[in-house]
């Protein structure tokens, strides 16, 4: 395993050390080269010059409120479709599935009408508005797998201590769900931070860009300075790393669900 695991990792350490580098370091001894200096100024370039820092914060607005979003939208569904007698309820979680089967590429036009229409094209609203709804088919329906597992001796025993639906979804449901969050957590974030396609159909303005669409305008304004361009992309790898350790134990237990049923 240690050659594959070397191979991997060795890309990331060379795009590292090549935003490590100063920029006359590279010019004299060669991209490839090791190098002869370390410095920040492919950082500061990036996050100054290269506005990077605007992106940056907002890829995180945009992160956070799509993903708290779209999970509590995505809880509030599950539990009512997998605990209460919905007619056709096997057919809305279906159809909210099957919109995160469709390629993205044929919805890009109707996507950017619809946000035309609304009147929030152009906006990081519209932004959050489309992951939410894209997101949404995929969380339901790992959600209500989970809360359909869940034995209904807990919910009797809820009821019959007085609890109505929004206290055994708030106090029962939701701290046993928690793994499964915590799972889908990392993954939205994982996608909406690094989602370029979407950012590209509903956004024209560069200030409203997220780091993914900025890292483009940085490499076409940065051409020839590849320690900027890499100091932007570990830049922009940091904080999903941060999030996937932050719940990497219960990232783990998530996928675990189930198995040993």
């Amino acid at each position: 395993m240690a050659p594959f695991a070397l191979l991997w990792v060795t890309p990331m350490l060379f795009v590292l050390l090549v935003a490590l580098r100063p920029f006359d370091d590279i010019v004299s001894r060669g991209l490839s080269a090791w190098p002869g200096a370390l410095s920040w100024e492919g950082f500061a370039t990036a996050l100054g010059a290269g506005g990077i820092a605007n992106a940056l914060w907002n890829s995180i607005v945009v992160t956070v409120v799509a993903v708290v979003l779209s999970l509590i939208l995505s809880s509030w569904a599950a539990y009512a479709l997998s605990r209460f007698a919905i007619p056709g309820r096997t057919a809305i979680l279906l159809i909210m599935l099957a919109g995160n089967l469709l390629p993205p590429q044929i919805l890009l036009i109707p996507v950017a009408k619809i946000v035309e229409g609304l009147g929030i094209y152009d906006s990081l609203w519209a932004l959050i508005i489309v992951q939410v709804g894209f997101g949404m088919g995929f969380y339901t329906f790992v959600l209500h797998g989970f809360m359909r597992s869940l034995p209904d001796e807990i919910f009797e025993a809820a009821r019959i201590d007085g609890a109505g639906a929004i206290r055994i979804y708030a106090q029962v449901v939701l701290p046993l769900a928690r793994p499964s969050l915590a799972a889908l957590t990392a993954l939205a974030t994982t996608w909406v931070f690094n989602d370029l396609i979407w950012a590209m159909t509903v956004l024209r303005t560069e200030s409203h860009f997220p780091i993914t669409a900025a890292l483009l305008n940085l490499q076409g304004g940065f051409v020839s300075q590849w320690n900027v361009v890499a100091a932007g992309s570990v830049i922009a790898a940091i904080p999903t790393a941060v999030v996937f350790f932050i719940f990497q134990k219960q990232f783990v237990s998530g996928l675990l669900v189930g198995s040993s049923k």
